[in-house]
């Protein structure tokens, strides 16, 4: 059952994604595709500059980002999270095909590693804040 708020903290190898309100959370874990290169490693992303035709940065995958938008389906306001650059590659991502969730995107924030708790926490934290920022309707 969706919840009206969300969080998904990504990088290139995986999304976590909550949906949540106060007293329950509903978790889902969607995993980038294994490039050849980095299965061989042991690492689902690694892309070595080295014998590889491009400028050695990992490739933007629109499956991996279109299964995380599924997962966020829903949701009424979503909070983005995580290291690196694969945040703002979903955002654009996301206003590129799925213009109604990119309209949901409340803020892009930096985030290193956390365990499930500590996002949840970060991003109940955000959006009371936030609630109390808004004017009330009604």
């Amino acid at each position: 059952m969706p919840h009206y708020h969300a969080v998904v903290w990504l990088d290139h190898a995986e999304a976590r994604v909550f949906q949540f309100n106060a007293a329950e959370t509903e978790s889902n874990t969607v995993h980038a595709h294994a490039s050849q290169h980095g299965a061989a490693h042991g690492s689902p992303r690694v892309h070595h500059k080295s014998g590889v035709i491009g400028a050695g940065k990992v490739q933007e995958e629109p499956d991996f980002f279109n299964r995380v938008a599924a997962a966020l389906q829903g949701a009424g306001e979503v909070l983005i999270a995580g290291p690196g650059q694969a945040k703002m590659e979903f955002v654009k991502h996301l206003a590129k095909h799925e213009k109604t969730l990119s309209g949901k995107v409340m803020a892009v924030e930096a985030m290193d590693h956390a365990t499930d708790g500590q996002i949840v926490a970060h991003a109940r934290d955000y959006f009371a804040r936030s609630d109390r920022m808004r004017p009330q309707i009604g």
